[in-house]
């Protein structure tokens, strides 16, 4: 569905997908969700819902400490 011409409306890909979990130990899962300067890509762009947001995004943190994702580009 078109909304305004120029955006695609964008469903929560963890909504539609209820078996799919959200854990910092799949760092190939949240490797979606950042961007290739090693940024966390923000609400607009990956189309989540708030809620699946604030989770990806403290999961991705807590795989940085963990050494499982990088904190900066090489």
């Amino acid at each position: 569905m078109i909304v305004n011409n120029l955006q695609e409306e964008k469903n929560c890909y963890y909504c539609v997908n209820k078996n799919v979990d959200i854990d910092f130990k799949d760092a190939q899962e949240l490797q979606r969700f950042v961007s290739h300067y090693a940024r966390i890509v923000p609400r607009r762009r990956t189309g989540l819902c708030a809620k699946h947001q604030r989770k990806v995004g403290r999961a991705i943190k807590r795989a940085r400490v963990m050494g499982l994702l990088p904190f900066i580009k090489n």
